[in-house]
């Protein structure tokens, strides 16, 4: 069986004037390396994982370009491991670049912080959910005093509305993308993925999903452009206004973080729910999990136990 990670990311990363976003960076997966940077650190989420530097992923091959389209990003998919020793070889990156007022279009999973300020320095978490269950979840992070309106204008449905880390067991400010399909997890995989966009700017944040073939994604998300405003857009998946958060104090310079953890606070919390024997970290060792498309993502392969469909 193989885990894997499988990226093709393209960035619109700018300067705002007015709703008009310019092209300041274009990810592709032969200049893929040299935009990020490799974090062997200890997981922050406590999973079972043990991310490595850049020349053991390469080694490994962790990472790798697949073609002149896609980068791939996995983790260890061959050792059974030693209960008493660290977790799964995998890999966290992060961009070497911040940004703050931007639109970045990516696919499939992408995440963004100031570490070192967190939760203070914000985070938004653009693909986010555990154990195949969809769908997506949108995700803010923050320190005091940022809270969402009950009422506002997106295509899903708000699942919590404090945004402070410190209050709810850290769930955070969510949305679940219930306005479209194929969002996450199986359906996502199935239908080939899609494009997910978020925009920052000081009126708010926003985030977009368009299944892979739809008609709906705009063209120049689709093609590639210049310039984009994603005014035109249609009504976003989820939107995280200022009426009760100040953005430009809630959120600092973010990097862009990709990363691959198994189990943790959130998936390994809840890997019971999938009503699978065992338990999170105990399959994880065997090597019986298959790690789908998001960070902090756990899903359950299959092949050799039919009962955990």
């Amino acid at each position: 069986m193989k885990a894997s990670f499988a990226l093709l990311l393209s960035s619109v990363l700018a300067s705002v004037n007015a709703a008009t976003y310019s092209l300041s960076d274009t990810v592709v997966p032969s200049s893929f390396l040299s935009f990020f940077e490799f974090e062997a650190i200890a997981d922050p989420t406590h999973g079972r994982v043990n991310y490595v530097d850049q020349s053991t992923a390469e080694s490994q091959g962790l990472v790798q370009q697949a073609s002149s389209t896609s980068f791939i990003i996995r983790a260890d998919h061959t050792t059974v491991l030693n209960p008493s020793g660290p977790g799964r070889n995998s890999v966290r990156i992060k961009s070497q670049k911040t940004y703050t007022t931007h639109v970045a279009v990516t696919w499939p999973a992408i995440w963004e912080t100031n570490e070192a300020q967190w939760p203070n320095g914000g985070e938004i978490d653009i693909v986010e959910g555990v154990n195949d269950q969809t769908p997506n979840a949108a995700t803010l992070h923050t320190g005091a005093g940022c809270t969402m309106p009950s009422a506002r204008t997106q295509t899903g449905t708000s699942t919590s509305l404090d945004c402070n880390a410190a209050d709810n067991g850290n769930t955070g400010c969510g949305v679940q993308f219930t306005g479209v399909s194929n969002s996450y997890g199986p359906p996502f995989n199935a239908n080939g993925g899609g494009w997910y966009a978020v925009e920052r700017s000081s009126a708010g944040i926003n985030i977009f999903f368009w299944p892979r073939n739809s008609g709906s994604v705009p063209s120049e998300v689709k093609n590639g452009a210049s310039t984009v405003n994603p005014d035109n857009w249609g009504t976003p998946a989820a939107n995280f206004p200022n009426t009760n958060c100040d953005i430009n104090s809630h959120f600092d310079e973010h990097n862009i973080l990709i990363n691959l953890t198994f189990c943790g606070d959130w998936a390994g919390a809840v890997y019971g729910n999938s009503g699978c024997p065992s338990t999170c970290v105990g399959d994880v060792d065997l090597n019986l999990i298959f790690d789908s498309r998001s960070h902090e993502l756990l899903g359950r392969l299959c092949e050799q136990q039919p009962q955990c469909i």
